[in-house]
């Protein structure tokens, strides 16, 4: 009998170093029989024809219009959390400046542009079919036809001149919008209204911001495209967002009343949203801008009790991280700023990326194959680990969040986040002391930063010509990305449940809440969860170019995450290489954070008890004994990564051909030899003008991220639309749709007999300028429905089954 047969995780499964008989036992169990002249390693798991990719964009959105017809304003006015603090004010009670911040906020905006702002429109806009959806999305309980409203259904109606208005989140106006478009009523083709149908359920929410997950799962395994075929994929649900937002704004009457909603994508939460989150309560922030979950759940309403707690918790977890700094010597006297109660982190947006192994999932699919949960938690948790000394190779290179901070803005209690969550103490004051030399917090060669009254500190600011700094990625500092484990409970170490006895131990803590999902930089997408097994890239800020960026980072996420699974099954690297230990947690995950705040250097313990990393060190040039950290190495970012590529290059040669990745790899060894090519770089060339106008440090904070938030919203999103549009013309000039007998009659019905060449070169100016008519939009709506549909066949390998059918996801 096979080992694979016998299945007994039980008598093979291992802790720390995995025996010889249980790799044997899962290479069996893979068909893996190397030998000296043939490794076999093709069939590893996520390489070439194994691999497969999704992606979950977040947005932001702007409701553009007068203070007296967006409903942000509307419903600050006319909330009792305004009338009380007015009234209370008047009698003394309170301080004349919250309400006078509150008031500027909704009288001072000059630009009419409101972040995160719901929207108003009469329900009678509203398909027949569109309201059949809003109807079913109120419902408590969606798997129950039978169910009654939702508690709060209420705040979804108001009364405009006598008529029933609907009141909604952009997030769900983008889903009512595609209902609309393909129903009954709006001559859509069968077959396009039903792929429409089927994609709705695409449309969920972040807890605050939109977020649109792969509308099919897309399979990496053509040389010609491999991670710009995720890229594609993405450009497409952008594309239809955009002309979905178009779509409302004009069928639901949104711009003859004085509204225009824009979705589009940036990193971080806008200036406007904090300073109106810096004069009101956590209730009333939750109140105004948690997502109520109306789609994507069968309980909104209980999902929507979950993202309150999610707001919550962290912004507990930040007043709690105050402490931790004191602890750690970081505040040193009794006078701090203490973080507002209301955190705001969760609006922030990124871009999470999946992978999933066929053959992985079909084992774990199969009670028989040998291969089960204790083994996907085992290898998983290592995989991991391995990955996560590669991933600053992303951060600033693939994807960024530029940011810009004054000096006021670096007390530590507010600057440094969740970062007193996520390393140790020694790192934690490493990277302080870094950041502040890089900042230039120093007078006449000794530290300083903020003292507290921010009229004293701007005055301070002047005097001694202190310009804070400007940091590559400050989603990553800014969000609670991977939490650290505790002594009693790490995360990786590979058995089974230890994330549920980290969630205890920090919930005991009062840093975490048992109910929420374990934050982690790369985390396990587990088969039982989610149907099939892989892992998650949730790394990736903001992409400047999607099919550059986002495509060659699919791709490096993918060869690296093949690598820990050659490592692995070698026996190269095991659980007891990288210890699971907070401190050697700690030590590797300083890189990542280090990377994102742009400091030149970091620490290493030249006694550090984990291997794998000493293995990388061996490969960095320009290291030496640090003369402040006695019995550390000092190392240069830059040459860490380097030395990665380095590594890449040699260990994964096989992979590399194998995966079809030279030029992956030859374009990430020019991003970090040569900045100017990196995302960070060319964000900065957008927002500052190419070449630089201005420093970013010649700029004010405010002034700096407002202009970053406009360049997002104009510039890049149509940088982003054009590269969407042009990847849809080059689809359909090149698909023969027109030669095609099954998709011929549904291009017909779309076009109506026009020429589809000349309608998509006639159409692209006026939909970049947002002066396409009802009718156009309509049909361009309708024609990337059927791109759509027609890509994900070429993905699935079948007929035009994807007209009718739900994709895998």
């Amino acid at each position: 009998m096979s080992l694979a047969a016998e299945n007994q995780p039980t008598v093979f499964f291992p802790h720390g170093t995995p025996s010889k008989l249980y790799l044997r036992r899962i290479r069996e169990i893979l068909g893996i029989k190397p030998s000296p002249a043939d490794p076999q390693l093709h069939r590893l798991p996520f390489l070439a024809d194994d691999i497969t990719a999704g992606a979950e964009n977040e947005f932001q959105t702007v409701v553009k219009g007068s203070g007296v017809t967006v409903d942000l304003p509307l419903v600050i006015r006319e909330s009792n959390y305004y009338k009380n603090i007015n009234r209370r004010s008047r009698s003394g009670e309170l301080s004349l400046r919250q309400v006078a911040d509150l008031t500027a906020y909704i009288d001072g905006n000059a630009d009419q542009i409101w972040e995160n702002s719901w929207v108003r429109f009469p329900r009678k806009a509203l398909s027949r079919f569109a309201d059949d959806v809003f109807r079913h999305d109120l419902l408590r309980d969606k798997s129950d036809s039978g169910s009654p409203l939702r508690g709060d259904a209420d705040r979804f109606f108001v009364r405009h001149d006598g008529e029933e208005h609907l009141r909604l989140p952009v997030s769900y106006l983008l889903k009512l919008a595609l209902a609309d478009a393909v129903s009954q009523e709006s001559g859509a083709h069968p077959a396009i209204r039903a792929q429409g149908e089927k994609l709705l359920h695409h449309f969920l929410n972040d807890n605050t911001s939109p977020e649109i997950f792969s509308f099919y799962t897309v399979r990496l395994d053509n040389p010609a495209a491999r991670g710009a075929a995720l890229a594609d994929e993405t450009l497409q649900r952008f594309l239809l967002v955009q002309l979905l937002a178009y779509y409302a704004n004009n069928k639901f009457g949104l711009k003859a009343s004085g509204q225009e909603a824009v979705v589009y994508f940036a990193p971080h939460p806008p200036v406007r949203q904090k300073q109106l989150n810096e004069c009101i309560s956590d209730s009333f922030y939750r109140e105004l801008f948690m997502s109520p979950c109306l789609s994507g759940w069968a309980r909104g309403e209980k999902k929507y009790e979950y993202m309150g707690l999610c707001h919550q918790v962290l912004s507990r977890s930040q007043m709690n991280a105050v402490r931790k700094l004191k602890d750690a010597g970081i505040i040193t006297r009794n006078l701090v700023v203490l973080p507002n109660i209301s955190n705001i982190c969760l609006a922030n947006n990124g871009t999470h990326i999946s992978l999933g192994s066929r053959t992985l999932t079909r084992l774990l699919s199969d009670n028989g194959s040998g291969y089960g949960a204790a083994d996907e938690k085992y290898l998983g948790d290592l995989a991991i680990k391995i990955v996560e000394h590669f991933l600053p190779l992303v951060v600033g290179t693939y994807s960024a969040a530029p940011y810009r901070l004054d000096f006021q803005d670096f007390h530590p209690e507010k600057v440094l986040g969740f970062l007193p969550h996520e390393l140790d103490y020694t790192h934690l004051r490493m990277i302080w002391r870094r950041w502040k030399k890089k900042a230039s917090l120093r007078v006449i060669g000794q530290p300083l930063t903020p003292f507290g009254p921010e009229w004293l500190d701007r005055i301070i600011s002047r005097l001694l010509r202190l310009k804070g700094d400007i940091v590559p990625d400050f989603r990553l500092i800014d969000y609670l990305v991977s939490i650290m484990s505790t002594d009693q409970s790490p995360s990786l170490d590979g058995r089974m449940g230890n994330d549920l006895r980290l969630k205890k131990d920090l919930a005991d803590m009062g840093v975490f809440d048992t109910h929420m999902s374990l934050y982690q930089i790369y985390r396990n997408r587990v088969f039982a969860d989610m149907g099939f097994t892989g892992f998650e890239g949730r790394y990736y800020s903001l992409f400047e170019n999607i099919r550059d960026d986002m495509g060659n980072g699919t791709n490096l996420q993918a060869l690296l995450t093949a690598l820990a699974w050659k490592y692995m099954i070698t026996d190269a690297v095991t659980h007891d290489d990288i210890p699971d230990d907070p401190t050697v947690e700690s030590e590797r995950r300083q890189i990542f954070f280090g990377r994102a705040i742009g400091i030149p250097t970091f620490f290493v313990n030249a006694g550090t008890a984990n291997r794998f990393l000493k293995k990388i060190l061996s490969r960095v040039r320009r290291t030496r004994l640090s003369r402040r950290y006695p019995g550390y190495v000092r190392v240069y970012h830059a040459e860490y990564c380097r030395a990665l590529v380095d590594i890449l290059e040699e260990d994964a040669a096989d992979l590399i051909e194998m995966n079809h990745m030279r030029d992956t790899v030859s374009d990430l060894r020019q991003r970090i030899d040569s900045p100017r090519h990196t995302a960070y770089e060319k964000l900065m060339g957008g927002i500052l003008g190419k070449p630089h106008a201005r420093s970013a440090l010649k700029l004010d904070a405010g002034s700096f991220n407002r202009l970053a938030e406009s360049y997002y919203r104009e510039t890049l999103r149509e940088k982003n639309m054009t590269e969407a549009y042009d990847r849809l013309e080059f689809d359909a000039l090149t698909a023969g749709w027109e030669r095609d007998e099954h998709l011929r009659p549904i291009l017909t019905a779309i076009l109506d007999g026009q020429d589809m060449p000349g309608f998509l070169a006639g159409s692209k100016s006026d939909l970049m300028e947002n002066r396409l008519d009802d009718d156009r939009l309509l049909r361009l709506i309708h024609l990337l429905l059927m791109s759509i549909a027609a890509a994900e066949t070429r993905q699935t390998r079948n007929r035009y089954d994807s007209l009718d059918t739900a994709p895998v996801c």
